[in-house]
């Protein structure tokens, strides 16, 4: 008879203690507040820049004031995460982001506009690492990889915030009385929750001890995690901003089957995040990265090899599925660091993973003025294999319930 005992221990973890289920849910939430916000607003910018009274260049300016707010909270983040409970930085970067989307979505001045968008950035970013690093805390506890599920969980709320959006305005419900309805909703689920958020370790310090250095976390394995991260999240956002774009210009695709080519990369994302923690389980999360990152850079590949609208569709949908679990995944390995809280590891990654988000579409949009958009979707298939050949040196121990990690 086969003995299958050492392979079921490499892929199979106890059930979780039933704190750790409350915790992971919780968390969750805060994914969900995250996403259902971007959502919710996203599908009602239309009437709000009308109330405003601005133009596109006008609009994107003032949307300059979003990145200031993120830049100046992740500075402050990197330097509370290791000193304040992420618990109290969690939720109060959640219930300023519930208080702010009612009043941000009422604006009818550009001086309220730009300092809700200000607020926002600030308060996106003081609850995104912290609740990053309590996923990280909460996959410890299941001794298993399920980051990808909590960013399913912001998927689900994007689509959610995007469904109320649409349904409000159907029925005549202004953006703000909207986005006050679902503040309420969720901040009543908050705060029946919050009891079960967990914290992470901080760092903790001797008599007479100096405290860790800011300068001390960026290790070399932390730096690369970073650009790894970096590439993963303009690769993601480079397919979200650009494939509608990219099935029109390029394949000419009609309006219906542009705005098609968008909802397949975001599906396919949001399964990849509910299912990919099973086969990162399986395989070991370093092999998943890299099998992740290859199958995103053949979906580039086939829309620049082939710009038909089938197969632009099909290549944006093996892009969102194949970078979905990427940066979950990574930001898992930076919470793992030996030396470093979780929180300071995930605060590194995350400097690394802004500007990718924020360079993506006026990087694509240069490249694709100097030369065309076709081939500046093939410098975002090379990026995406970049990602594979970087996870070579990374090291991460296998989780109880992980496959091989190499």
């Amino acid at each position: 008879m086969t003995d299958t005992s050492t392979h079921q221990d490499a892929t199979e973890s106890p059930a979780p203690p039933p704190s750790a289920v409350r915790a992971r849910w919780s968390v969750v939430l805060l994914f969900v507040i995250m996403g259902l916000a971007i959502g919710g607003w996203s599908a009602r910018v239309p009437e709000v820049r009308d109330a405003v009274g601005v133009g596109n260049t006008g609009w994107g300016l003032a949307n300059i004031a979003t990145n200031a707010g993120e830049l100046v909270s992740l500075v402050v983040v990197a330097v509370l995460i290791s000193r304040i409970n992420t618990r109290r930085l969690a939720l109060a970067g959640a219930a300023l982001i519930l208080v702010n989307a009612p009043l941000l979505a009422a604006s009818t001045t550009v001086v309220a506009l730009v300092a809700g968008l200000a607020v926002w950035g600030f308060a996106a970013n003081l609850l995104a690492t912290p609740m990053n690093a309590q996923s990280v805390e909460v996959q410890k506890r299941y001794g298993r990889p399920i980051l990808s599920t909590f960013h399913a969980g912001f998927s689900i709320g994007m689509l959610a915030g995007g469904l109320c959006g649409t349904g409000a305005a159907a029925v005549g419900l202004s953006p703000s009385a909207q986005m006050a309805v679902t503040s309420v909703l969720l901040g009543a689920l908050l705060i029946g929750t919050q009891r079960w958020l967990p914290d992470t370790p901080r760092q903790e310090t001797k008599n007479g001890e100096a405290r860790r250095g800011l300068r001390e976390r960026f290790t070399p394995q932390l730096l690369l995690l970073a650009v790894i991260a970096f590439l993963a999240s303009f690769v993601e956002m480079a397919g979200a901003q650009w494939s509608a774009l990219y099935a029109t210009e390029v394949a000419g695709a009609a309006a219906v089957l542009a705005a098609a080519t968008y909802t397949c990369l975001s599906l396919a994302a949001t399964v990849a995040r509910l299912f990919g923690d099973r086969l990162a389980g399986r395989i070991g999360r370093i092999r998943f990265v890299r099998a992740s990152a290859l199958v995103a850079a053949v979906g580039v590949a086939l829309p620049v090899a082939y710009p038909h609208p089938v197969a632009v569709m099909a290549g944006f949908a093996l892009l969102g599925f194949g970078l979905a679990c990427v940066t979950p995944t990574v930001l898992g390995f930076a919470g793992e660091q030996p030396g470093l809280t979780s929180g300071e590891g995930v605060s590194v990654v995350a400097m690394g993973q802004w500007p990718g988000a924020l360079l993506a579409a006026p990087v694509i949009g240069l490249l694709a003025g100097a030369l065309n958009l076709r081939t500046a979707f093939l410098v975002v298939a090379v990026l995406a294999l970049a990602i594979v050949a970087l996870m070579g040196p990374v090291r991460a121990r296998a989780l109880p319930g992980e496959g091989a990690a190499t």
